[in-house]
C-alpha cells in the first residue's frame, strides 16, 4: 500500500497514475475479447470507482491519525521535563563528548578526574499530544540511567523507563516511538521498570518530582538566583533530537535519586534544570530525510 501512495506520475499507457493503474482491475488494461470494445463510460466509471476508494482510504487514514506515505501514525508532544544529573553545574555532556569525571563513587566530589559518568533522573509530564489518535495529554513517566563514560560515537550505558500507572497501554505505545525521536542515541541496555506513582509539580522557583513517594526516585530543583528575581535560562541550545525547546531553566538540584533496580545512585547539589519541548512525526521525518 506504500508503493501505491507514494506513486505520482502518470501511467503513458492508460492516462492513470500508478497508484491508480495499479488498483484498476486487469481487465481495463486487457484487449478487447471477441471484438467486444469497453465503451468509454464504463472505463471512466471503473477509474471514478478507483478514485473513490482511494479518497476513502485517505480520509480513514487521517481521522486515525495514519501518514498515508509511510503508514505509521502522526505523533506530536510537548512536554515539560524536571531534569537532573551528576555533572556539576550546567551539565557539559550538551557540549562535550563525555560527562564529568568523579573521584569518589559516592558522587558528591566535581572535577575531571577519575570515573567519567553522567546518571540522570528526567520526570516528564505531557502537556498536550497524540499518537494517532490517542491523546497523551496528561501522561507521565521517568526516564532514569547512565549516559557512561564517552558518548562520542552515540552509545550510551543505559536507561530505565518507568509508566505512572495512569498511562494507557496505547499511551505508552506512542511514548515509547516518540521517545526515541527524543534521545536518537543507542543504549547498551534499556529497559521498561515496573509501574510505579508519580508525582510532579513545578513553580518558577521549585520544581519537585517523585517515583513511588520517593521510595523508587526524586528530583529536588531550586531556581538559581540571577541579578534579579528572574529566572537564569539558557536559550538558543538544543535539547537532544528535539527541534523546539522554550529554553533551559537553571534550577541546581538538592537531591537527584534513583532508588529502584540494580542501578541505585543518588546525588545532591549537582546539575538541574527544567525545560518544555516540542515535537512531532514531520520533525522526525526530515531528520531522517536529512532536511
Amino acid at each position: 500500500m506504500r508503493e501505491i501512495l507514494k506513486a505520482t506520475s502518470l501511467n503513458y499507457k492508460s492516462g492513470l497514475s500508478p497508484a491508480l493503474s495499479l488498483l484498476t482491475p486487469d481487465w481495463l488494461d486487457a484487449e478487447p475479447l471477441i471484438g467486444v470494445q469497453l465503451s468509454s463510460q464504463r472505463s471512466q466509471g471503473g477509474s471514478m470507482r478507483v478514485v473513490g476508494l482511494i479518497v476513502s482510504f485517505l480520509f480513514v487514514c487521517a481521522r486515525l491519525g495514519i501518514s498515508a506515505e509511510s503508514g505509521a501514525p502522526n505523533w506530536s508532544m510537548n512536554a515539560s521535563i524536571i531534569e537532573a544529573c551528576s555533572c556539576p553545574m550546567f551539565c557539559q555532556c550538551y557540549f562535550n563528548d563525555k560527562p564529568a569525571g568523579h573521584g569518589e563513587h559516592a558522587g558528591h566530589s566535581h572535577g575531571e578526574g577519575g570515573e567519567h559518568f553522567c546518571k540522570f533522573n528526567n520526570a516528564f509530564k505531557v502537556n498536550r499530544g497524540h499518537y494517532g489518535s490517542t491523546k497523551l495529554d496528561g501522561a507521565k513517566f521517568w526516564v532514569a540511567g547512565d549516559l557512561g563514560g564517552d558518548f562520542s560515537k552515540g552509545q550510551m550505558d543505559w536507561a530505565a523507563l518507568t509508566f505512572d500507572s495512569s498511562v494507557t497501554p496505547e499511551q505508552r505505545e506512542g511514548i515509547k516511538t516518540i521517545l526515541g525521536q527524543v534521545y536518537p542515541v543507542k543504549w547498551n541496555s534499556f529497559s521498561v521498570a515496573q509501574d510505579a506513582k508519580m508525582t510532579w509539580q513545578a513553580t518558577r522557583d521549585h520544581a519537585e518530582a517523585k517515583l513511588d513517594d520517593g521510595k523508587a526516585g526524586q528530583v529536588t530543583l531550586h531556581k538559581f538566583a540571577g541579578m534579579t528575581d528572574d529566572p537564569i535560562v539558557i536559550k538558543n541550545l538544543k535539547y537532544w533530537g528535539v527541534p523546539r525547546n522554550d529554553g533551559f531553566l537553571m534550577m541546581p538540584n538538592e537531591v537527584e535519586a534513583y532508588r529502584a533496580g540494580d542501578k541505585p545512585f543518588e546525588f545532591k547539589g549537582t546539575n538541574g534544570f527544567m525545560i518544555t519541548i516540542d515535537i512531532n512525526s514531520k520533525d522526525a521525518s526530515k531528520e531522517k530525510a536529512g532536511a
